[in-house]
């Protein structure tokens, strides 16, 4: 498979069957996220694997608000994977305040994408989840309160007849100029 045909594959599943995730193919996506780039090589991630299926299902639960009919998608994935935001290293603490750039978050999110790319090539589905309740999952995770939960991965296998749909995005034209930004 080419990149671009793996990107064209991967998308947000919102739909698992009940079959288990081996613990040897999460640890491939972990390992390809453990190979993304960061500021300074920082490396701020930290992945928690919630595979346990009380505990799977009360991370779900966080990620669901009443009258918001979003993510109940994840009580149906059999791992949910957290991404903890640790400290960089202090030459990117010094950039992303003098750059007013929050680069570990930045850094989360490449090392994010290439766990759902890895998990798209192993024939997975992922859904990045960023709407939940944080200090609820911290607490169900023991993770400290000076620490940032930066992103919900729900992984799991999608059905078979689960649909590849059309990538709905902007134009070439509508987000390329050259040598200076046009308003449009």
């Amino acid at each position: 498979m080419t990149f671009k045909d793996l990107a064209l594959k991967r998308q947000s599943v919102r739909k698992y069957i009940s079959k288990p995730v081996d613990r040897s193919l999460i640890y491939e996506c972990i390992e390809a996220a453990r190979l993304a780039p960061s500021a300074s090589n920082s490396q701020p991630w930290h992945f928690i694997i919630v595979d346990e299926p009380k505990l799977k299902n009360e991370v779900a639960r966080a990620t669901v608000t009443k009258g918001i009919p979003i993510n109940k998608f994840a009580f149906e994935a059999p791992v949910i994977v957290a991404i903890v935001v640790e400290q960089p290293k202090t030459i990117t603490k010094i950039a992303s305040w003098l750059k007013k750039r929050d680069f570990p978050w930045i850094d989360i999110g490449i090392a994010a994408e290439h766990f759902c790319l890895q998990a798209t090539e192993l024939g997975l589905g992922t859904c990045m989840i960023g709407w939940f309740d944080e200090k609820q999952v911290k607490k169900m995770l023991n993770i400290s309160s000076n620490k940032r939960v930066g992103l919900l991965i729900t992984l799991g296998y999608p059905p078979d007849d689960y649909p590849l749909r059309n990538k709905v995005r902007k134009s070439l034209n509508e987000i390329i100029t050259h040598n200076q930004y046009k308003n449009k």
